[in-house]
């Protein structure tokens, strides 16, 4: 339980070092609002046609009598509108590093070299392209990996109470899981570490990752809040890399004094 505890941390002290920071959390604003406009769009088209969508797939209700037929689609639209939002959660992440890579691949080596107690930080070799390649490829493994936990956890929503009440917080760690994963990449990324060991390492401290991941989830479903976290999310998702590595840094109250 204590790893809990140590996740929170790591997201609290993000934002208290990019509030130190103006000039980066200005700039590590512009992709987030990118993406925000992107996805308010598909989240309003789905809000006003998401119903039409589950009529269409549920054809063999189309007989049953009222109130049965009104409540069915209309639970299975708001869970499908549910499950989207902890969908765009996760996605929002990928989406908005991969808009903003070059400014976050620097944000991140700032972080690094601050916290460093010899004040260096791991320096990718590789030319821009490649980088955008290797992100956008493991984006997509992680969110194939998310839908198919979504795939499930919607079924499993249809399974009476249960479906309604621990479904949902399942739903929350896995988002907040997918979401640490997407974060700590940017500085796994830099010291050549690959997607299959970044989960690995993951797992073996599921309770870090999700005392970090799933209180940020939360906060993501809030509008504007994810574009304002982001900056944060990034720097304290560097710090708990530093953690997963097993390397020294200094106290977040340093780090904090010294900016």
């Amino acid at each position: 339980m204590r790893d809990l505890g140590v996740g929170f941390k790591y997201l609290v002290s993000g934002q208290r070092w990019v509030a130190a920071h103006g000039k980066a959390f200005g700039l590590g604003l512009i992709p987030g609002l990118v993406t925000l406009v992107l996805y308010a769009g598909a989240l309003v088209g789905l809000f006003l046609w998401g119903d039409d969508f589950v009529g269409w797939a549920t054809p063999f209700a189309d007989d049953w009598g009222s109130p049965w037929l009104g409540l069915f689609r209309g639970f299975l639209t708001a869970l499908l509108f549910g499950l989207s939002l902890l969908l765009a959660v996760v996605t929002f992440t990928a989406v908005t590093l991969l808009i903003g890579q070059p400014f976050y691949e620097e944000l991140s080596e700032q972080v690094d070299r601050d916290v460093s107690p010899d004040g260096t930080a791991p320096v990718s070799d590789l030319p821009l392209w490649k980088e955008l390649w290797i992100s956008a490829r493991d984006s997509l493994r992680i969110v194939a990996r998310a839908a198919v936990w979504g795939v499930l956890l919607f079924g499993l929503g249809f399974i009476p109470v249960v479906g309604q009440t621990l479904i949902p917080v399942i739903g929350f760690l896995v988002t907040g899981f997918f979401l640490t994963e997407e974060l700590t990449a940017v500085a796994l990324q830099r010291r050549r570490i690959n997607v299959r060991t970044r989960l690995q390492m993951l797992r073996d401290r599921r309770m870090m990752v999700w005392g970090f991941g799933t209180p940020l989830a939360l906060a993501f479903l809030v509008p504007f809040v994810a574009v304002f976290l982001m900056p944060g999310a990034v720097a304290g998702a560097t710090m708990m890399a530093r953690d997963l590595m097993g390397e020294d840094q200094k106290p977040s109250g340093s780090v904090a004094d010294a900016a």
